[in-house]
């Protein structure tokens, strides 16, 4: 992931056009057209190989003609000159270029492709390189039209990343027909080097950017995507829209968990931990950011809605059910007070029916008991025009009450030109304006979407996380067995052995070659039993007559055997029959049957499922899916968005599952996801859960191909545990280890407990407490980008130590507390050590920190490690010490998230 130079490319101070003809309608010729008419104040080159002027800019004869390194260069040649291009423009030490031309994927005459050659000519010299095949980029606020489109984007707030160029030019036109405005509008073609990633990364600091846009068709570095995609969505709203949502067709699978896993599906699970929305449509994406990016008072989910028309009320209400919303359930004191105010012919609940003949004090009145009502989370105001009350005046009259309310207000003016000047009044007010009821219930539920997945974002779970044991190294050993001896599923015993390794209960089970061993093995565990047949060829038993249940004895046993053999025979000649699992019957009247499985997505690897089990797992298609790893709070979100997790909780007398052992075998699946690289794919079906705890019935593993790192197939890095360690403080033992999601009350106490001087020098300002939502961001780190040491004195937190790092991992910025009876004691030097031997192993080249002049004993530590420590800005040192000797530019104090004491 990178941001080096992308200024270069999206706010240039000067550019060359490379491939400029005479003809008015070549490529060349209308993006020079496009950069000048933009109104781009920096200097413009236009290259061709003949000599001539376009449109009064002289055409210089080739890069090395360049009166200066550009800082921007557009290519607008054939394929085969663009790697020749890009290796005289980065020699001559231009940083960005967009390269507009196509088939870039076709062999170059020394071996490989274009882009490869592209690529190596620009990579040397840190040339960044937009496309190749895009539209270009758009940057009103800089004057700058890099592009072919047919026409220019006006300045706003939204910023759009397309990886369609087609679509990037119809988008434009839909666009400015409709009067949106845009910080940035960028087609990213191919991506060869600059991606949604990093477009995301530079996006996400913009100040002039208040929502991003995203069409995306693919994801090419999952992990990379995830860091920039939490990254941004902790700053503004990021709205993406996807291709590909419809399934391709129903393919074959060899497990239930591959089946029901389809990578649309997958791709949500990525959206929503990262705290984007999806929407449906491109319509769709910008009603969100026209909703999503003005200031909302977010409360909740219960919505009021409030019309003087029945009909459309009802329409609302019809809605809202549909998508999964909540209709606000008025309160007793509501009602009276809205008794008060509204004709008897009201519609006495939600919707709120003012009647058409509603005068504007109705309105009013009506709006103000609404807002004020405890039990509503937000407003929907519908008005359907009438001869009465002239829209306008209406409008008029409910702006000062709505503009800047304590709730989420959303409206919809339904009509055409009589409702046009109340709709321009609601808008220039800032306030959400919708033209159908329908389409005012999506723009709300798109708010719910959003605010869900935030939360999801933010959350902080149990303070106290059950602790996961697991034996992996054994684990590993039975899957490394099964690949030496060339075989890509693990037999039924052995799966439940790589479980049992994880804590996960199983059933007995025995491997038996014959009727005999089966009648020792029955025996053994007790009848009754159940008889399967192992089979590599053979993954859904149950289809081909390879189960018999509920043997009773061992005369049962020996029929089954023979006639299994028999129908094994005819419905699968081929098959290599490995032998057969005794297993014990399990009589738990009333459990519920559950799935839980792994599997392998291309892009973002590893993913989580939990569903409804049993044979008829694909039809029932009631799943959820997470990307790996989870902590409590996000399995128990995985049960409740299934119809099973509905039912877990027990109803018409029926006992409620055990949560806590079902959470914990959540757990335990994604820990297995995240240690054992061999494993693609996992099977745990049936899962029974009932009172009494969890239990696998049957589970299948199957292979992965050999010579993946472990960790590095994840989407999301999983906590660091090899960077725990135990240090000691005047002969008091700590342990040092990574922050988690779960210690936000430890951090929260931490804080609290803190002198209030202290929290001055650590946070520049003074404050009683640390909010909520900035615990969970100090807790909930991305550990590919970030980094914070909590020194444990038991349960509680004696200190922390954190480092950001940039997207390119040049620079960390520092900050250190500690608490103040282990202050002067030598733990913030052990910290400081701990913090700055990870960067350097991470390969970080500088890190850097600010603290008040006042902070002695942080300039005294920073000075003991060797940092250079200097006078800034209004009362402030700047500290900054070089890991690696490599140049590097010096930090941007203005642009600080961390302070340091």
């Amino acid at each position: 992931m990178s941001v080096r130079n992308l200024d270069h490319l999206f706010a240039p101070r000067s550019i060359a056009v490379i491939g400029v003809s005479s003809h008015a309608g070549s490529l060349g010729a209308m993006v020079l057209r496009n950069v000048r008419d933009a109104g781009f104040r920096g200097s413009i080159w236009a290259v061709n190989r003949h000599s001539g002027e376009v449109d009064g800019i002289p055409l210089l004869a080739g890069v090395a003609e360049l009166p200066a390194a550009p800082d921007l260069a557009v290519l607008c040649t054939p394929a085969e000159s663009v790697p020749e291009l890009i290796a005289a423009l980065a020699a001559k030490g231009t940083k960005a270029a967009i390269v507009l031309s196509a088939r870039l994927h076709d062999a170059a005459p020394e071996g490989g492709t274009l882009q490869d050659a592209m690529l190596q000519a620009a990579r040397p010299h840190l040339l960044r390189v937009l496309g190749p095949n895009c539209l270009g980029a758009l940057v009103p606020e800089h004057g700058l039209n890099a592009s072919f489109a047919p026409g220019n984007a006006t300045p706003g707030g939204i910023a759009f990343a397309t990886q369609s160029g087609a679509l990037a030019t119809a988008m434009l036109d839909w666009a400015n027909a409709h009067g949106i405005g845009f910080s940035h509008f960028i087609s990213l073609g191919d991506s060869a080097d600059v991606d949604a990633g990093d477009v995301l990364d530079y996006l996400a600091s913009d100040g002039h950017t208040r929502a991003i846009l995203l069409y995306l068709e693919s994801v090419q570095h999952a992990r990379k995507f995830m860091s920039a995609a939490r990254a941004a969505a902790r700053n503004k709203p990021v709205i993406v829209v996807k291709a590909g949502r419809a399934p391709e067709g129903a393919r074959a699978a060899a497990s239930h968990t591959g089946a029901l896993a389809g990578s649309d599906l997958v791709f949500d699970a990525a959206v929503r931990r990262a705290g984007m929305l999806r929407v449906d449509t491109l319509e769709a994406l910008f009603d969100a950011a026209a909703t999503l990016a003005r200031p909302v008072a977010w409360r909740g989910e219960r919505l009021a809605v409030v019309t003087n028309g029945g009909g459309a009320g009802v329409l609302a209400a019809d809605a809202l059910s549909l998508a999964g919303g909540t209709l606000a359930q008025l309160s007793p004191a509501t009602l009276a007070a809205l008794d008060q105010v509204l004709p008897a012919g009201w519609s006495h609940g939600n919707p709120v029916d003012l009647i058409g003949d509603a005068p504007v004090q109705r309105y009013t009145q009506a709006l103000r008991i609404l807002l004020d009502a405890a039990e509503v989370d937000g407003v929907l105001f519908l008005h359907a025009p009438t001869a009465i009350v002239p829209a306008r005046d209406i409008a008029e009259a409910c702006v000062p009450l709505l503009r800047g309310a304590p709730k989420t207000v959303l409206s919809g003016w339904l009509g055409g030109r009589t409702v046009e000047p109340a709709r321009a009044l609601f808008r220039d007010a800032q306030l959400a304006c919708y033209e159908t009821p329908e389409q005012a219930v999506a723009g709300w539920m798109q708010l719910v979407h959003y605010h869900r997945n935030q939360e999801a974002l933010l959350q902080l779970p149990d303070a106290h996380p059950p602790e996961v044991k697991v034996d992996a190294d054994a684990a590993a050993a039975i899957l490394r067995d099964a690949a030496r001896s060339g075989r890509d599923w693990l037999d039924e015993a052995e799966a439940k052995a790589v479980l049992e390794a994880y804590g996960i209960a199983t059933v007995a089970t025995r491997r038996v070659r014959d009727v005999e061993e089966a009648l020792d093995a029955a025996q053994e565990i007790g009848y009754p039993v159940a008889l399967k047949v192992v089979s590599a060829q053979i993954q859904h038993k149950s289809d081909v007559g390879g189960v018999v249940l509920d043997l009773a004895s061992g005369e049962d046993l020996r029929r089954a055997m023979v006639r299994m053999r028999q129908r094994l025979d005819r419905a699968v000649p081929n098959a290599h029959i490995a032998g057969f699992t005794v297993q014990k019957m399990i009589q738990r009247p009333g459990a519920r049957e559950l799935i839980v499985g792994i599997a392998d997505d291309n892009v973002f690897g590893p993913v989580l499922m939990f569903g409804q089990g049993g044979t008829a797992v694909e039809l029932l298609q009631d799943r959820s899916l997470e990307l790996p790893p989870l902590n409590a709070a996000l399995a128990r979100g995985m049960v409740a968005r299934t119809r099973i997790g509905r039912l877990l909780g027990g109803y018409r007398g029926q006992a409620g599952v055990d949560e806590p052992a079902l959470v914990d075998a959540l757990l335990r699946v994604s820990q297995l996801a995240c240690d054992l690289c061999e494993l693609a794919e996992l099977d745990i079906n049936p899962l029974l859960a009932d009172a009494h705890g969890v239990l696998a019935l049957d589970a299948r593993i199957r292979l992965r191909a050999p010579g993946t790192t472990p960790g590095s197939r994840l989407a999301l890095r999983p906590y660091p545990s090899s960077l725990e360690a135990e240090i000691a403080v005047d002969g008091t033992p700590l342990r040092v280890r990574p922050i988690r999601p779960e210690d936000g009350a430890a951090l929260a106490t931490f804080y609290a407990q803190a002198p209030a001087g202290d929290l001055r020098l650590r946070f520049f300002l003074a404050r009683r407490e640390v909010p909520r939502s900035e615990l969970a961001r100090f807790c909930q780190i991305d550990y590919e980008r970030e980094m914070a040491f909590v020194a444990m004195a038991g349960d509680r937190i004696a200190g922390e130590a954190r480092a950001i790092c940039d997207p390119d991992n040049l620079q960390a910025e520092f900050a250190i507390q500690v608490a103040s009876d282990w202050q002067r004691r030598g733990l913030g030097r052990q910290l400081m050590d701990k913090l700055l031997a990870y960067l350097r192993a991470r390969g970080t080249r500088e890190v850097f920190g600010i603290c008040l002049q006042e902070n002695a004993g942080m300039v005294r530590l920073a000075r003991s490690r060797g940092f250079e420590v200097t006078a800034g800005d209004e009362g402030t040192m700047r500290m900054r010490l070089v890991l690696r000797q490599e140049a590097a530019p010096a930090p941007d104090e203005a642009a600080s998230k961390l302070s340091a004491t």
